[in-house]
C-alpha cells in the first residue's frame, strides 16, 4: 500500500480496459483519474498535477506520444509510463524520446506495473526530497538535490525526474565507468535484460541534449565502448 494517496491519472480510451485498471489501483490505495482522449487528458494533467500518469499509446484524437510531448513542453514534469503494445520496439523507443519515463508493455502484469509505479514515485518524490539538501556539481553544471534542480550558471534546466535522478547518480560516480545494468538499477530499480538495457541509452541521449552544449559531441557524459558511460572528470 502506498503511504499517502498519490494521484494518477489513466489515459486509456478503451473503457473495459480503463476501469479494470483504475480498479487495480484504487485497490492499493491510489486515487485515479481516468480520460479517454488526448485533449482531457492534457487539460486534466495541467489543471490537476496528477502525481504520476499512465499513458496509452493509442487514443482517438492524438497519439499518446503528442500527450507525452506536449505536457513535457508544459513544464510538467510528473512520472510517465507509457503501456505499448508488446513487441513493438519503434513505439517504446520513441515514447522516451519524447519524454517518457518507462514503459509497459501490453498485455501487463498488475503486480509488475504496480511495482514501476511505487518506483517511479519513490524516486519522483523520495529519494530527491527535500530531506537530502547537498548539493553536486557535474562540469559547469549545479545539482540541488534538496529542490531537484539543475543549474547552468543562472540557467534552470528542465529535466525530468528520471533525468534528474539519472545524473545524480552519474555525479555520484564520477570518472567511473558504469555499465547499463548498473545504471538500470539504480535508476529504474530493476534488472537489465537487452531490452531494457535501451532505455538507458534513449535516456543518456535525452540528458546530452539538456545538459551538453553540443550534444553530438559529448564532452560530460561520455560512452566507455563495450561498457556502458562515465561522467567526466
Amino acid at each position: 500500500m502506498v503511504t499517502r494517496r498519490n494521484r494518477i491519472l489513466v489515459v486509456e480510451d478503451d473503457p473495459a480496459v480503463a476501469q479494470s485498471l483504475k480498479a487495480g489501483l484504487e485497490r492499493d490505495g491510489y486515487a485515479v483519474a481516468w480520460k479517454a482522449n488526448a485533449s482531457e487528458a492534457i487539460a486534466h494533467a495541467r489543471a490537476q498535477q496528477p502525481d504520476l500518469i499512465l499513458l496509452d499509446i493509442r487514443l482517438p484524437d492524438h497519439s499518446g506520444f503528442d500527450v507525452c510531448r506536449e505536457i513535457r513542453q508544459l513544464g510538467l514534469r510528473q512520472p510517465i509510463i507509457m503501456l505499448t503494445v508488446r513487441g513493438d520496439e519503434t513505439d517504446k523507443v520513441l515514447g522516451l524520446e519524447v519524454g517518457a519515463d518507462d514503459y509497459v508493455t501490453k498485455p501487463y502484469n498488475l503486480r509488475e506495473l504496480l511495482a514501476r509505479i511505487r518506483a517511479q514515485l519513490r524516486r519522483a518524490y523520495g529519494d530527491l526530497s527535500a530531506a537530502d539538501a547537498d548539493l553536486l556539481y557535474a562540469g559547469d553544471l549545479v545539482i540541488d538535490r534538496g529542490r531537484a534542480q539543475v543549474w547552468r550558471g543562472p540557467q534552470l534546466l528542465n529535466l525530468t525526474p528520471t533525468e534528474l535522478r539519472l545524473l545524480v547518480y552519474l555525479a555520484q560516480n564520477p570518472r567511473q565507468a558504469l555499465s547499463r545494468a548498473q545504471i538500470l538499477d539504480a535508476v529504474w530499480g530493476y534488472d537489465a535484460d537487452v531490452e531494457s538495457e535501451r532505455i538507458v541509452n534513449v535516456h543518456i541521449r535525452r540528458l546530452r541534449e539538456k545538459v551538453e552544449l553540443d550534444p553530438s559531441r559529448p564532452t560530460l557524459i561520455l560512452t566507455v565502448p563495450g561498457i556502458g558511460y562515465r561522467l567526466a572528470g
